[in-house]
């Protein structure tokens, strides 16, 4: 399904999906929370880089667009990782080391009507 979206026409988007209790209930500083989702960003990037729809990402940096999305907690985040997976949807599941805490995943860009329907369970992140 999505994991040959090269030369798919539409939006090239980059989801990133945090984990929402991070901030809201464990207390991590939103510093914290925001330098996880550039680790796992910028991870996917690399992961990815040959990949067509990530090349066409990359070659137009002013008009780069992400969403993030926030995912309820680390067992969400987990079937999310998962899912995405077995849809053979290119990702990464940042893992925060030495704590072994897994705090986001994000995707390598796709286009947006490719992937959106995996996320639809998913808000924006607040």
């Amino acid at each position: 399904m999505a994991a040959s979206g090269a030369g798919s026409p539409g939006r090239l988007v980059q989801y990133v999906i945090v984990r929402s209790d991070l901030v809201h209930k464990l207390s991590w500083p939103l510093g914290a929370v925001i330098t996880q989702a550039c680790h796992a960003a910028t991870a996917a990037i690399h992961l990815h880089y040959g990949d067509e729809d990530t090349q066409r990402y990359l070659a137009d940096l002013d008009s780069m667009h992400k969403v993030v999305l926030a995912a309820p907690d680390e067992a969400a985040l987990s079937g999310l990782s998962e899912s995405l997976t077995q849809a053979g949807v290119g990702h990464k599941l940042w893992i925060e080391q030495p704590e072994n805490i897994p705090t986001c995943v994000a995707l390598k860009p796709y286009p947006k009507d490719s992937v959106q329907p995996l996320l639809r369970k998913f808000k924006l992140f607040k």
